[in-house]
């Protein structure tokens, strides 16, 4: 069964998930912007989400985890919580 490590960030609007990820993108700390804004829990950990398969996250989360190259920010994704960005860190099929 396909498993994946994945990190994000939580944030309530799509102007601020694309303001961090242009800052990411600049040469940003991924972990360091999550514990500072991230609304989930996971921030404090750099918004590591540890190891899960399909169907352990919400669809739009799935359909970016399993798809997405690894090691490359994705987003803003848009689910029930808020706005993400996405980092797949390991992925296997």
């Amino acid at each position: 069964m396909a498993k994946a490590s994945a990190r994000h960030i939580l944030v309530e609007t799509e102007a601020q998930c694309a303001d961090l990820k242009a800052q990411i993108e600049g040469g940003a700390d991924f972990a360091d912007l999550a514990k500072q804004h991230s609304k989930c829990p996971s921030g404090g950990q750099g918004g590591d989400l540890g190891e899960f398969g399909p169907g352990m996250m919400v669809p739009e989360f799935d359909t970016v985890v399993f798809s997405a190259p690894v090691n490359q920010v994705q987003g803003p994704v848009k689910t029930q919580f808020g706005y993400h960005l996405l980092e797949v860190t390991s992925r296997t099929d």
